[in-house]
């Protein structure tokens, strides 16, 4: 089958959830499938033009310029933002350029399926009704927890603008594509409920089992650890959170323990928690996180924003150490509490889990095996790429292909 895959960047480096899930879905297809990838050519991405011969047959780079949210020119767009009815967080991708690519081509190509790859993508769609959304997350929920979580009310007032317009303008979209696949059940009954679209469909969360797997057992290093990119706003507030709320109250019973926070571009506010306490690691960008993870005896899942499926949790499981995390950060998982994770909100209760894992070894163990046993079945990337395959091409345009 020939597919159009439409997305605002290339996806190496994968330092994002959502560059992983949809590298791994198409690595997987690109053998079987004919795959033309239109995206934006960000400047920071050096080398994902390159490495795109990995999963498409095709690639057609777009230049775009979507400056780092550090920069005075980020802020400049956020200013602009407040006179545009489409979020920043999707109008900041908007490229005139990519949109005439992809009108060119499904005009003058014959695609059995098009994707828009998350909703930042859709701007540069000129006919919506003939893609499928590939929905990584329900965005306007991360924007509705920044308001409720937003401590200064200049910040606040400007999320909430933002949360609506992103409320209406992914109402939109998802009511004006041709089918949507999540990434998550609850994240598909979300959009049904809130947006009125029947059209809904789910692939679950996925991790390379092989890649993660510990190559030896050795004693762990770092009592913590935190992965993700640190320029994501729900990723810095779950660090902060957990550094000023959580780790305090872990050190009234384990004053010497340490933690690692291993993500891209960590914002200043960060870099000075290490600098502060000389048992807190900010590591900024790495070439390889299991090193981190396969050094610290548990993964903190800290998250009070967010929305979709976090890898963060089947990669530390994958890993072989335990995972304690919010209700949030587990949020679309088919995991259980007290069986492969520890979930725990209050800032004492997620202490105490962390604090209860350090104590017992056996119980770190107990955990972590549970929950690599359940990630081996259910959760490798290989079945994942089957369930999407099938939602993407219906059951009697497969038989078609196969004659």
């Amino acid at each position: 089958m020939k597919i159009l895959w439409v997305k605002s960047d290339f996806l190496h480096p994968a330092t994002k959830g959502g560059q992983i899930r949809t590298l791994e879905i198409l690595k997987r297809l690109h053998p079987r499938h004919e795959i033309h990838y239109a995206a934006l050519d960000l400047g920071g991405q050096k080398g994902g033009v390159e490495h795109s011969w990995e999963y498409c047959s095709r690639a057609y780079p777009i230049p775009h310029c979507a400056p780092p949210r550090s920069s005075p020119a980020f802020w400049r767009q956020a200013v602009n933002g407040l006179f545009d009815s489409v979020p920043l967080a999707v109008s900041r991708y908007r490229s005139d350029a990519l949109k005439r690519l992809v009108d060119h081509l499904l005009r003058t190509e014959r695609f059995d399926a098009a994707v828009c790859d998350f909703l930042n993508a859709a701007p540069n769609i000129p006919d919506l009704g003939s893609v499928i959304l590939f929905q990584h997350n329900v965005e306007a929920l991360i924007w509705k927890r920044h308001v409720e979580h937003a401590a200064n009310p200049l910040h606040k007032y400007y999320l909430r603008g933002q949360y609506q317009r992103m409320v209406r303008y992914e109402s939109d979209v998802c009511r004006a594509v041709n089918r949507i696949i999540a990434v998550s059940g609850e994240d598909a009954r979300r959009m049904q409920t809130e947006y009125g679209v029947a059209h809904v469909d789910w692939a679950p969360t996925g991790v390379d089992l092989d890649y993660f797997c510990p190559r030896a057992t050795s004693e762990p290093v770092t009592d913590f650890v935190f992965t993700g990119s640190m320029d994501w706003m729900p990723n810095a507030d779950a660090v902060r959170w957990f550094v000023t709320e959580v780790l305090p109250l872990i050190r009234k019973r384990h004053p010497a323990c340490s933690l690692a926070i291993v993500g891209r571009r960590p914002h200043n506010e960060i870099q000075k928690l290490a600098q502060r306490d000389a048992r807190i690691r900010v590591t900024g960008t790495v070439h390889d996180i299991r090193p981190y993870l396969w050094s610290s005896a548990v993964s903190i899942v800290p998250l009070r924003i967010g929305g979709g499926t976090r890898l963060k949790i089947f990669e530390a499981m994958a890993a072989k150490i335990p995972v304690v995390s919010t209700s949030i950060g587990a949020e679309g998982l088919d995991v259980r509490h007290g069986e492969n994770i520890l979930i725990a909100d209050s800032p004492q209760d997620f202490a105490d889990a962390c604090s209860a894992l350090l104590d017992d070894s056996a119980a770190r163990l107990r955990l972590s095996t549970a929950a690599w046993e359940m990630v081996s079945c259910r959760c490798s990337w290989d079945v994942v790429s089957s369930v999407f395959e099938q939602l993407l091409f219906p059951v009697n345009c497969l038989l078609k292909f196969a004659k």
